[in-house]
Parts: structure tokens; sequence; C-alpha cells
């Protein structure tokens, strides 16, 4: 009868590291697996959680039939304050940016323009901005701001004045004093009334919401841009937009003809 032997103290050793080496990668590919689902970086697609969209959970406009159906993100809100274009535009892009965001600036400053010239005053994109705020008090304060500019219509260009005057790096502080005087420099027409709604705690809570829902979604870094369920993300050049916009154009059911 043979006698089975035991396994020594380094090979017990051995043992449970691969077996705890093993258990990590299984728990990290699932992660990768989850994130994948969710939603794909870069150009690419959201994930089915995300698909319900976030016109029910903004409360920003009504839902508007076969466009709401159609796409996952997009209002369609003629009296949005926080759009730009024809509602019947074929196509929607929707952008997600902070008030202190770097790259929300450039994409502002470099590409922006050249989209409305195109596709804006062209009738064949809409622009609808939802914002966050990703870095922190501050930014929040500025997206009150930038809606309280918007109850007098001038949000798009309150959102010009702020990235126009952003620093070449960094986050700038914009201050309330600031915040004020972009609103002086845009045409606010009631300065008084804007600076009464800067501590409007429906408004706050809007941008609260607004971030929340944006977390939710999967949008953890701005700029980030969706037409349907396809996203973009970054201040990518001017072409990769035209890219992702012209394939959106063509593939709309409203293009046609």
């Amino acid at each position: 009868m043979s006698q089975r032997s035991i396994p020594s103290r380094t090979s017990q050793r051995r043992l449970k590291s691969w077996l705890f080496l093993a258990a990590a990668v299984i728990v990290f590919l699932g992660v990768v697996i989850f994130a994948q689902a969710s939603m794909n970086s870069g150009n690419g697609s959201f994930g089915s959680a995300a698909k319900q969209g976030e016109a029910a959970a903004d409360g920003s406009g009504a839902d508007t039939g076969d466009s709401a159906a159609r796409t996952g993100f997009e209002t369609r809100d003629p009296a949005d304050p926080m759009a730009i274009g024809d509602a019947d535009a074929p196509v929607v892009l929707v952008e997600w940016t902070d008030m202190r965001c770097p790259y929300c600036a450039v994409f502002n400053q470099e590409t922006l323009p050249t989209i409305v010239d195109e596709y804006v005053e062209a009738g064949t994109v809409r622009i609808e901005v939802r914002d966050v705020a990703f870095f922190g008090e501050a930014s929040e304060t500025a997206s009150v701001a930038a809606r309280a500019a918007g109850e007098q219509g001038r949000f798009m260009e309150y959102l010009d004045a702020v990235y126009a005057a952003a620093p070449a790096e960094g986050h700038p502080d914009l201050p309330v004093d600031q915040l004020i005087g972009f609103a002086e420099e845009v045409g606010v027409p009631d300065i008084a009334k804007f600076t009464a709604d800067l501590e409007d705690p429906a408004l706050r809570a809007a941008v609260q919401q607004s971030t929340a829902t944006a977390q939710q979604l999967g949008v953890t870094g701005v700029p980030f841009f969706a037409v349907g369920t396809d996203a973009l993300s970054g201040a990518q050049p001017i072409d990769a937009f035209r890219s992702f916009l012209d394939a959106a154009i063509e593939a709309a059911p409203d293009s046609a003809g």
C-alpha cells in the first residue's frame, strides 16, 4: 500500500498564489466585459441600459414620438435654450460638457464653429448640450450661470464666452464676479435677475441631475458626444466629426431626397 505524499509548505503557498492570481484574472475579465457591454470608448456605441435615454431622466424636454423612439438621448424640444439648430433636423448631436473642462474649450473654439457652419446652418444637424459638473463645485456654479443665461436666451453665447476665456492649461477658477462679467459680455438683458438666479436651487438641482444622469449612462469624461446610440469622445479633429456626422446623416430616415 503506497503512502500518499503530503504537499510541502512551499507547494501549498504556490497553489494559493496561483488560485489568487486566477481569481484576480477572472474578476478583471468580468469588469472588462461589463465595461465593453455598457459603452465602447471613442467612436462606438452605448450599451442597452443607456439606450433607454435621458429625456425622461433630466426633464429637459417632452418625448417627441417617432424621433424619441428612434434615438436614445435627443429631446428635440423647440423651446430648449441649451440647443441650436432645427428641431426637425435629420440628426441630433448631443454634447456633454463641463464649463471648466479644457478639452471642452478646445472643441468649442476649434471645432464647433465649423460644425455650425457646415451642418447646423444647413439644417442637417441640431446640437443639444448636456451640462455636467465633473470638476467640483466651481463647475456646478458655472453650469448654473450658463443655465441662468439660458433663462434669458443666451445659453450658447454664454458657453462661447466662458470657453473663449479658458486658460491654455488647467481648469479656470470661474469666480462669481467673472461669471457675472460673462453675462454682461454676451448681453444678458437683466443682469440683476441673472445674479439672483445664481442662487436658484432649482437651477442647481437641474445641473446635479444632469451630472448624475450622465454618470448613470457611463459618461465619465468630457467632451462626449452621441448621435442616437453611437458615441464619439474627446476633442477630436473636425474630420472625425465630419465622418461621424456624415454617416449619421446618410443613415437618417429624414435625410432621403
